[in-house]
């Protein structure tokens, strides 16, 4: 596949370095000469020091026979702009990651799809749902719907109280009529991808894959029924993710953003029109503000400024100060490693974020949604199986899945169901299917429709 990314920046050097891995044609255009040396180290691609919103240049760089353009710049219109150019060359799809919430709409899409521009990726939105679906449920580390609720993952970690799962290997912790699976295990610093003679250990972050209904089943079988239930949140920093994360908060949840700089808190008076959003100007570091400002009766806590070492240090703090939820932006994937062993709750990663949208556009297959999960090495991923393809041929047993790669569930005609060995995927539902990263790319081949017919040649 060819793709050009446009903006060697922080969302467009991780893209690169993630597709590069992958045998792809890349080329990473920036007019900035000292990006792309720093973004292209040690990396299997091309680079550019061209302007991106420049014609002669596109063409250049091989646009009009691009699989996909990436425009990642700080620009929100430069994005935009290059988009438009790149699908007037001949551009198969466009991405412009975009600074404005209203663009997102789902009534404003087709208006953008006019112009050139397939698909817009907003981080910091992106980034503000996960935020809430975690501190609207204290008690887990991820929380991900599928196809609108009909399957539900669960990131928990796994402490003290959740003995009754420790000795056990998962096929008789989640035997073929169990309400939950274990799809995922991230382990120290290793990704497991399980299977039935694993175990579970103190210290796991163990993802569950269940229905809304057992959602009670497994938070008794964790331990966690004594963590308190969110309704007041502090946030320290008032940049966008925390403007967008206050937008998105339930009614019965009050916020207050403690902000440093005082120009930024008069915007944000102005951008939170909401009686339960309060600003405060003040350094969230600062224990006794905070302290002043009822941490101590707050249950859960948001560091979002820019600044990954302060977010970190911060969650600590409130981690002491008794705080059990506490979020942290991590934007330096360096220290994501680091930010876990600490233990200081959930993490957020923009970049993580983008790039599994993105992955979503690159597949041959039909893919509903994807997820990088932030702290481990592994996607999460709903596919639409089609007819004809493999997925449909044979049980999941006999399908031949590559060690790495398990189908924790399927949606069929709207229902939510668990799969097990005997489970035969049909055309039209939809599939959950969880990967190592490094073994993403070999789904397609299960899930494409074979270019030969039904009886094409499974490779």
């Amino acid at each position: 596949m060819k793709i050009i990314i446009a903006g060697a920046g922080a969302v467009g050097s991780h893209l690169a370095a993630l597709l590069s891995k992958e045998n792809h044609d890349i080329v990473l255009l920036d007019d900035d000469a000292d990006k792309l040396a720093q973004a292209s180290e040690g990396l299997d691609l091309m680079t550019m020091a061209i302007p991106p919103t420049s014609i002669n240049g596109l063409k250049e760089a091989g646009t009009p026979q691009a699989d996909l353009f990436i425009a990642v710049t700080p620009s929100e219109t430069r994005n935009m702009t290059c988009c438009i150019l790149a699908h007037s060359l001949g551009a198969k799809k466009t991405v412009a990651r975009i600074d404005n919430g209203e663009y997102v709409e789902e009534r404003n899409m087709e208006f953008f799809q006019k112009m050139g521009i397939g698909s817009l990726i907003y981080p910091e939105l992106l980034a503000a749902q996960e935020i809430v679906a975690g501190v609207r449920r204290s008690w887990v580390r991820m929380w991900w719907e599928v196809h609108n609720g009909a399957l539900i993952i669960l990131g928990i970690k796994l402490r003290e109280e959740a003995v009754a799962l420790y000795g056990k290997q998962l096929k008789d912790l989640c035997p073929p009529d169990s309400p939950y699976h274990i799809v995922a295990i991230k382990r120290d610093e290793a990704t497991i991808i399980p299977g039935g003679f694993d175990e579970l250990k103190l210290g796991d972050i163990a993802y569950f894959m269940t229905t809304k209904k057992y959602v009670p089943t497994i938070r008794r079988l964790v331990g966690k029924e004594s963590y308190a239930d969110v309704k007041r949140l502090m946030i320290m920093g008032g940049g966008r993710i925390a403007v967008q994360t206050c937008h998105l908060l339930p009614d019965y949840m009050e916020a207050k953003i403690i902000e440093r700089d005082l120009n930024r808190c008069h915007q944000l008076g102005d951008l939170l029109d909401n009686d339960d959003v309060m600003v405060i100007n003040g350094d969230g570091r600062d224990m006794d503000l905070l302290t002043e400002e009822g941490i101590r009766q707050t249950q859960a806590f948001c560091a979002l400024t820019a600044d990954t070492e302060e977010n970190i240090l911060a969650c600590l703090a409130a981690k002491r100060m008794g705080i059990r939820k506490t979020v942290a932006l991590v934007e330096n994937t360096e220290y994501i490693t680091m930010a876990e062993k600490l233990d200081i709750g959930t993490i957020i990663n923009k970049k993580a974020i983008a790039a599994g949208h993105i992955y979503q556009m690159m597949l041959a297959a039909d893919v509903a949604s994807v997820k990088s999960l932030t702290i481990a090495d592994a996607d999460v991923a709903e596919f639409l199986a089609v007819e004809g393809s493999y997925v449909t041929r044979h049980p999941v047993m006999k399908l031949g899945l590559p060690k790495g790669i398990t189908i924790g569930g399927i949606v069929r005609d709207g229902v939510g169901q668990l799969v097990n060995g005997h489970t035969q995927i049909l055309p039209s539902d939809h599939v959950v299917v969880f990967s190592r990263t490094a073994l993403f790319k070999e789904l397609d081949r299960f899930f494409e429709k074979p270019q030969g017919g039904l009886f094409g040649i499974f490779h």
